[in-house]
Protein backbone atom coordinates (compact mmCIF):
# COMPACT_ATOMS: atom_id res chain seq x y z
CA UNK A 1 0.00 0.00 0.00
CA UNK A 2 2.56 2.75 -1.33
CA UNK A 3 2.25 5.36 -3.84
CA UNK A 4 4.14 3.07 -6.02
CA UNK A 5 0.77 0.76 -6.20
CA UNK A 6 0.00 0.47 -9.79
CA UNK A 7 -3.54 2.63 -10.31
CA UNK A 8 -6.02 -0.76 -10.55
CA UNK A 9 -4.36 -1.81 -7.42
CA UNK A 10 -4.96 1.56 -5.71
CA UNK A 11 -8.35 1.90 -6.73
CA UNK A 12 -8.98 -1.43 -5.01
CA UNK A 13 -7.81 -0.53 -2.25
CA UNK A 14 -9.69 2.27 -2.09
CA UNK A 15 -13.19 0.29 -2.81
CA UNK A 16 -12.44 -2.16 -0.27
CA UNK A 17 -12.11 -0.24 2.63
CA UNK A 18 -14.70 2.24 4.29
CA UNK A 19 -14.68 5.70 2.98
CA UNK A 20 -14.40 7.43 6.81
CA UNK A 21 -10.45 8.19 6.63
CA UNK A 22 -10.43 9.43 3.61
CA UNK A 23 -13.35 11.68 3.71
CA UNK A 24 -12.33 13.21 7.25
CA UNK A 25 -8.58 13.75 5.98
CA UNK A 26 -10.52 15.74 2.79
CA UNK A 27 -12.91 17.51 5.13
CA UNK A 28 -10.27 18.14 7.75
CA UNK A 29 -6.77 18.91 5.40
CA UNK A 30 -8.17 19.45 1.85
CA UNK A 31 -9.18 22.81 -0.10
CA UNK A 32 -12.51 23.89 0.12
CA UNK A 33 -13.32 22.02 -3.09
CA UNK A 34 -11.92 18.71 -1.16
CA UNK A 35 -14.12 19.48 1.83
CA UNK A 36 -17.00 19.65 -0.35
CA UNK A 37 -15.39 16.13 -2.35
CA UNK A 38 -14.83 14.29 1.69
CA UNK A 39 -18.73 15.29 2.71
CA UNK A 40 -19.79 13.91 -0.40
CA UNK A 41 -17.59 10.47 -0.46
CA UNK A 42 -18.80 10.37 3.00
CA UNK A 43 -22.27 10.14 2.11
CA UNK A 44 -21.85 8.16 -1.68
CA UNK A 45 -22.91 4.60 -1.94
CA UNK A 46 -20.46 2.27 -3.86
CA UNK A 47 -21.01 3.59 -7.62
CA UNK A 48 -20.62 7.21 -6.41
CA UNK A 49 -17.27 6.46 -4.61
CA UNK A 50 -16.09 4.63 -7.46
CA UNK A 51 -16.86 7.60 -9.60
CA UNK A 52 -15.25 10.12 -7.38
CA UNK A 53 -12.01 7.73 -7.10
CA UNK A 54 -11.83 7.17 -10.91
CA UNK A 55 -12.27 10.94 -11.43
CA UNK A 56 -9.75 12.02 -8.90
CA UNK A 57 -7.29 8.90 -8.45
CA UNK A 58 -4.41 10.46 -7.51
CA UNK A 59 -5.72 12.84 -5.11
CA UNK A 60 -8.06 10.25 -3.86
CA UNK A 61 -4.66 7.53 -3.16
CA UNK A 62 -3.07 10.84 -1.24
CA UNK A 63 -5.86 11.37 1.08
CA UNK A 64 -6.15 7.76 1.41
CA UNK A 65 -2.94 8.00 2.92
CA UNK A 66 -3.41 10.75 4.96
CA UNK A 67 -6.34 9.04 6.34
CA UNK A 68 -4.00 6.29 7.25
CA UNK A 69 -2.15 8.32 9.22
CA UNK A 70 -5.15 9.82 10.90
CA UNK A 71 -6.35 6.97 12.04
CA UNK A 72 -2.96 5.49 13.47
CA UNK A 73 -2.59 9.01 15.59
CA UNK A 74 -6.20 8.39 16.35
CA UNK A 75 -5.87 4.98 17.95
CA UNK A 76 -2.04 5.84 19.22
CA UNK A 77 -4.04 8.72 21.25
CA UNK A 78 -6.65 5.73 22.78
CA UNK A 79 -4.54 3.08 23.42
Amino acid sequence: MTESSPPETQLQILLDCPPYWIAHAMQEQGSRFFQHLGAALAAADLANRRLIYQTWPAECWDFYLRGLTLQRAEEGEEA
